[in-house]
């Protein structure tokens, strides 16, 4: 901020300069408490004592609301763990799956960071800093489970069903000219496979554990193929030196987490089982 004295006396000017100097200091000295208070061990965080998580729900077994409306799941446990360890609380923001895969919003300084069993691939690894992996995943196919359905050539001619701006979609997307399906994309996983079990398309693909856990949950539908793809998982951040140190400080929880045996209670938890590989 800058204070001119034009048009008025030596003494006012002198005084004026003097206020804006002061005004200056205490808006931008390194000691303000506001900025300190938004910073953890040299990694500034958007919201004081908050830890703040961006997904987009739901997700389940990853990230979705339980019964008494709280976002819980296996990627909320794992990051609840960060959050622990630099003293924070935690919050989770529902947003558009493609402002997190974007990296906007982080830029836009929406959250710390991001979960939502987000597979590496690398475009997302030149716009966001990412975690190293913690989950290994793969495609799958949901079907009515009487359909008679079980893998993509058996679709010709039919409706699959893909949820946007994901890596189910892309590959629906790539072998859709050799099985003769039509694509119908939807915003979430929820919309996708419950428009499986109403027969508005005729199978979704998606990542194997949620399609596996919707399965279960409605035994009218099955999962009848899976898709070796050679996924990972990753927790994604800012492109930038702040990401950088936020990121860093969570591969050194998630790999406290796998020595002292949480990594597994928290994996079975939520599939059932201990995990086979990692």
């Amino acid at each position: 901020m800058k204070v001119t004295g034009r048009g008025l006396g030596r003494a006012f000017a002198a005084a004026a300069g003097a206020l804006a100097l002061t005004v200056t200091m205490a808006a931008c000295g390194g000691d303000d408490s506001d900025d300190a208070g938004k910073e953890v061990d040299g990694i500034k965080i958007v919201e004081d004592g908050t830890l703040t998580i961006c997904t987009h729900l739901p997700y389940k077994p990853f990230q979705y609301r339980d019964d008494s409306d709280e976002v819980v799941g296996f990627d909320t446990d794992l990051l609840a763990l960060l959050a622990d360890d630099m003293g924070l609380e935690h919050k989770v923001v529902d947003i558009d799956w493609n402002q997190i895969t974007s990296g906007a919003a982080f830029k836009a300084g929406k959250c710390d960071v991001g979960m939502g069993a987000m597979t590496i691939t690398d475009e997302r690894a030149g716009a966001l800093t990412i975690s190293d992996p913690y989950f290994d995943a793969t495609q799958a196919l949901l079907v009515k489970a009487d359909s008679g359905i079980e893998d993509l050539s058996a679709l010709k001619g039919k409706k699959l069903g893909v949820q946007t701006d994901t890596t189910g979609a892309m590959y629906a997307e790539e072998n859709a000219d050799k099985n003769g399906y039509s694509i119908v994309v939807f915003e979430d996983m929820a919309l996708q496979a419950n428009a499986v079990k109403a027969g508005s398309v005729d199978a979704a693909i998606n990542d194997n554990g949620v399609l596996f856990d919707f399965a279960k949950e409605n035994p009218d539908t099955a999962v009848t193929t899976e898709f070796d793809t050679g996924e990972q998982y990753g927790f994604p951040a800012a492109k930038d030196a702040n990401g950088e140190k936020l990121i860093e400080r969570l591969n050194e929880v998630l790999a406290t987490a796998k020595e002292d045996g949480t990594y597994d209670e928290i994996y079975e938890k939520y599939f059932g089982t201990k995990p086979t590989t990692r």
